[in-house]
C-alpha cells in the first residue's frame, strides 16, 4: 500500500515539474522575448496541471508533491513520520526526472544546470511568504475544493511574489537542473529551500492561531 503512495508522489511531482519546465520552454520560445507573456503562459499551464494532478493523486497519496507539505503533515500526524523516508525521496527524484523529461521532449540537452540567478532578501522573503500561504491554504481549504483553491493560490502567487512562488524544495531541485525560463542557479537553491521550510511552518503556526476553538459542550 505504501509503495503505491510513494509511486503516486513520484509520478505527480514528475508531472508537475514537467509541466512547469516544459511550459516555460514553450512560453519562452513563442513569446518573442516578452517575459510577461511567457510568465502568463507558464502560470496557466502550472495551474491547470496542478489542479488535475491534485484531483487524480489526492485520493492515493494526498497529492503533496512537496517535501515541505509532507513535513508539515507528518508534524500534524496526518502522515505517519515513517513514510517521510518514501515521500521525500520520491518527490525529489520525481522533480529531477520531470525536468529532464521536459528537456527530452523539446530536444534540449537533458543534463544541465541553470544559470538564472534568483538572489536577494526580497526573493527569500517571497519564498517564505509563498510557502506560508500555501500551507495555510492547504490546511484551511475544504477537502472537496482543495484542488481548485490550491491551484488558484499558486497561480496568484506566481504574480504577487518576487520569486514567482516556487514554494516547494523539490521544485527548486528540478528547476535548478534546467537552464531554461523556469530555472534557478544552484547557488541560490539551498537558501530558497530554507526559506520555504521556514515559511511552511509559519503557515502552520498561523493556521493553529486562527483555528476555531472546539464548541463548549458543558
Amino acid at each position: 500500500m505504501n509503495a503505491k503512495k510513494y509511486l503516486a508522489e513520484f509520478i505527480g511531482t514528475a508531472a508537475l515539474l514537467c509541466a512547469v519546465v516544459g511550459s516555460g520552454i514553450m512560453a519562452e520560445t513563442l513569446s518573442g522575448g516578452n517575459n510577461g507573456v511567457a510568465l502568463i503562459a507558464n502560470t496557466l499551464a502550472t495551474v491547470f496541471a496542478l489542479y488535475v494532478l491534485i484531483e487524480i493523486f489526492g485520493p492515493l497519496s494526498g497529492a503533496h508533491f512537496n517535501p515541505a507539505v509532507s513535513l508539515v503533515m507528518a508534524y500534524r500526524a496526518e502522515l505517519p513520520r515513517s513514510m517521510l523516508v518514501g515521500y521525500i525521496p520520491a518527490q525529489f527524484i520525481g522533480a529531477a526526472l520531470g525536468a529532464w523529461l521536459a528537456h527530452a521532449m523539446f530536444d534540449l540537452e537533458i543534463l544541465q544546470w541553470s544559470t538564472k540567478s534568483r538572489s536577494g532578501y526580497g526573493q527569500l522573503l517571497a519564498e517564505a511568504v509563498a510557502s506560508a500561504g500555501l500551507i495555510f491554504v492547504i490546511l484551511r481549504a475544504p477537502a472537496a475544493k482543495s484542488s481548485t483553491i490550491v491551484a488558484s493560490y499558486i497561480g496568484a502567487a506566481y504574480w504577487f511574489t518576487a520569486s514567482t512562488s516556487f514554494a516547494n524544495p523539490a521544485a527548486v531541485l528540478g528547476r535548478m537542473l534546467s537552464n531554461t525560463f523556469a530555472g534557478i542557479h544552484p547557488g541560490n537553491a539551498l537558501p530558497f529551500m530554507a526559506a520555504e521550510l521556514v515559511g511552511a511552518f509559519l503557515g502552520l503556526a498561523l493556521f493553529q492561531i486562527l483555528r476555531a476553538e472546539p464548541a463548549n459542550t458543558k
